[in-house]
């Protein structure tokens, strides 16, 4: 008899616009195959976060061959609040071992029977979708009236058309970058897959998408968006899904980082495929980059396989969005001046929205209360609760400081 495996999940409810949490939300959770049945029943608290509840999943292995049958379980998430307009998320996908963070953005109710219907559709790997059409990896950058950036810059939004080019009746989305790439990766790669299986993957959607930023592919076409949804001409991007732990902490980590060759400047656009329904001689398998994974490659190598041994990992110069840059080491007990005092500021500022967040001195001084304010922030937001500030958590609370205090944010 096979041993259920099972996954955690947790809903993060906040408001539109600014990023506010939601508290004493009701949550109901459900199989999506029997959606009127619910197996568990919960409050948001003050941070407008649910406990982690655990929920069955299938096999491991079903996520580690080509061949199996469907790797994830399926739940609906029914989020109502006082005062806003119901959502119903349908399809949230759950791994066994992995935790997954599914998100309801919540917005003032207009009508009493008004309400969001959300559904997430097969994950990549197992669903059928329309196989990438190959471009050139460099492109052209002299041509009379192209425009081009002067340097590679990580933005803070991208515009998603959720759907192909000269579809004019698809919405437009402008999305945190990193919450796109997230997202994508979440939608194209399974979380429980090796860390340097998911690194490289990532590092490909970056670098793709960058490319897409640098080049002002869409705009010079006559577009008012960054990236499709469509797998015809980018990255599979779902409005609405879950995130994956294991693959918002790699994000965090290397978010700046894209995929380069000798003397080219612009990022390089690598184009990839599953490998099982598709076969591509000349880009990466993502199938193929587990396998590699699993033999011990490590993410370059793993690129360089598929790429060539030309391909490096670089850098971005410019970070957009952002009150300041990562001080260049980690800030823990110890550190003071003017960085620890920003942080200081910044969470003080976020915890008059998040309160389990506690208020810390404001005197440049990395003290006790300041390491806790910082592990708080971290258990919040999904990161390791070190209390250290590393790049990842500097990054992040740099963009929910922007998140909570701008006055007005597109949404």
């Amino acid at each position: 008899m096979q041993t259920e495996e099972r996954g955690k999940l947790q809903v993060q409810v906040y408001t539109g616009g600014q990023r506010r949490p939601v508290p004493d939300a009701r949550v109901s959770i459900s199989y999506t195959g029997d959606p009127g049945t619910p197996i568990e029943e919960l409050r948001t608290d003050g941070d407008g976060r649910t406990p982690e509840v655990e929920l069955p999943a299938p096999p491991l292995e079903y996520s580690m061959e080509p061949e199996a049958d469907q790797p994830y379980s399926e739940y609906t998430v029914r989020v109502t609040a006082q005062g806003f307009a119901p959502v119903v998320i349908t399809g949230s996908e759950l791994l066994p071992g992995q935790t997954s963070r599914q998100q309801a953005v919540l917005e003032r109710a207009t009508a009493e029977d008004q309400y969001r219907d959300i559904v997430i559709p097969a994950h990549t790997l197992f669903g059928n979708y329309p196989e990438k059409i190959p471009e050139d990896e460099i492109k052209p950058v002299t041509d009379t009236g192209e425009i081009v950036l002067s340097r590679v810059v990580v933005p803070e939004y991208v515009v998603v058309h959720d759907g192909a080019p000269t579809d004019t009746t698809a919405m437009d989305y402008y999305v945190r970058y990193r919450d796109y790439v997230k997202n994508v990766a979440s939608s194209e790669i399974y979380a429980t897959w090796p860390d340097a299986a998911i690194r490289a993957n990532v590092l490909a959607i970056m670098s793709f998408t960058l490319n897409r930023v640098y080049t002002e592919w869409y705009r010079n076409k006559g577009y008012s968006f960054t990236i499709t949804s469509s797998t015809a001409y980018d990255h599979k991007w779902i409005y609405g899904r879950n995130i994956f732990d294991s693959i918002s902490q790699v994000v965090d980590e290397i978010f700046s980082d894209y995929l380069s060759r000798p003397n080219v400047r612009q990022p390089i656009l690598t184009q990839y495929c599953d490998g099982k329904r598709t076969a591509c001689p000349d880009w990466m398998s993502q199938w193929g980059s587990k396998s590699l994974a699993d033999q011990g490659y490590s993410p370059i190598q793993i690129l360089r396989y598929y790429y060539g041994q030309d391909m490096y990992i670089n850098t971005a110069e410019e970070i957009a969005g952002i009150p300041a840059s990562w001080p260049g080491s980690n800030l823990d007990i110890g550190s003071s001046g003017s960085k620890v005092r920003q942080v200081q500021e910044q969470l003080n500022a976020i915890g008059e929205a998040y309160p389990s967040i506690p208020p810390t001195s404001v005197d440049g001084v990395f003290s006790e209360a300041t390491k806790e304010a910082v592990r708080a922030f971290q258990n919040v937001f999904g990161l390791p609760a070190s209390g250290i500030v590393d790049y990842p958590t500097w990054y992040k609370i740099q963009e929910i400081y922007v998140a909570v205090t701008r006055i007005a944010e597109l949404t």
